[in-house]
């Protein structure tokens, strides 16, 4: 089936995206995960570009994006057997490799650390523009700063508007959140940040590894997605347990297996955790546009399982 069958998406559209990418311009464009804000990651002045249009701040690195585990190499000064192992199994999809970076890749990208996050994103459309581009492209989610990831193209026009150059309509991601991203520079392996690869699969694949005990601070951090809030509504959100909504004002309750004890608009949430988190940001997104006072979600289990979504809560959860 052709882009445009599946998606709506023809090869003037992917050439005109990738025309902007080589010209320095910011371009949209649909992963598996959430939507990216893709830029030639060769070119440190495009590269700025996506850290004025979100309003980042420089002490946190991109992902770069790239076609083939061929071209992931070329940008490594090492590449690990762990790293060959853990592409071959996942890639495409939603797992960031952290390995040492050649001096190609300029600094920005990176935070100034020597180390750099790559991945092969599953989604076809995403596929097609790096394929056709043939550069490695940096691209975080594309919103503004510690806002709501987009898994839509409505999303991201709605959050950069003129911001961005150009849009990718690849309809809605189907796994919701963000990559796992795992620094293999050391051994055993280091969890950087939890995604849609879950700490299980991986370990079922390379043995145990541990998780990152970075702290907040000014410095460049080791992993896009580590400020302690991050992934935020605009409405505020809360974690609450056994039901436990406020009672004031006008709420909405995202709803596992407890009922509200006060009044709040439910919404059901699956209880599947992949299923949950291909959810969660669409479901945010439609409620922050619903004059809501507060959002409370049923917060769920501390499992592995669970990894994932609730980092993203938790995260989402601060102020």
């Amino acid at each position: 089936m052709t882009l445009e069958e599946q998606f709506g998406i023809t090869d003037e559209q992917i050439g005109e995206a990738v025309e902007r990418l080589r010209n320095g311009e910011l371009v949209a464009f649909p992963t598996e995960t959430v939507y990216g804000l893709g830029a030639n990651a060769l070119d440190s002045i495009a590269v700025s570009r996506i850290f004025a249009a979100k309003g980042r701040p420089r002490t946190s690195p991109l992902i770069v994006h790239v076609s083939s585990i061929e071209m992931a190499r070329e940008l490594a000064t090492e590449w690990p057997e762990i790293a060959q192992k853990l592409a071959e199994r996942f890639w495409p999809g939603p797992l960031t490799l952290v390995v040492k970076k050649k001096p190609n890749i300029p600094d920005i990208v990176t935070a100034g650390l020597p180390t750099v996050g790559l991945r092969i994103p599953a989604h076809p459309v995403a596929l097609a523009l790096l394929r056709e581009a043939g550069i490695p492209v940096a691209a975080p989610s594309a919103n503004r700063f510690t806002q709501l990831s987009p898994t839509t193209a409505e999303h991201v026009r709605q959050g950069l508007g003129r911001r961005v150059a150009y849009i990718l309509d690849g309809g809605p991601c189907t796994v919701g959140i963000e990559s796992t991203v795992l620094s293999v520079t050391e051994q055993p392996a280091v969890l950087l940040r939890p995604g849609g690869v879950s700490r299980s699969e991986v370990e079922a694949l390379i043995g145990p590894i541990v998780s990152s005990v970075h702290a907040e601070t000014s410095e460049a951090h080791p992993s896009p997605g580590m400020h302690a809030q991050h992934y935020s509504p605009r409405t505020r959100l809360l974690l609450v347990s056994g039901g436990a909504v406020p009672q004031e004002g006008k709420g909405a309750y995202l709803q596992l297996r407890s009922k509200p004890l006060h009044e709040a608009t439910i919404v059901p949430m699956p209880e599947g955790p992949p299923e949950y988190a291909a959810r969660l940001y669409a479901v945010l997104h439609e409620l922050d546009d619903g004059d809501y006072d507060w959002i409370a979600v049923e917060a769920p289990e501390e499992t592995p399982e669970w990894e994932s979504v609730l980092d993203r809560l938790l995260r989402a959860a601060v102020k």
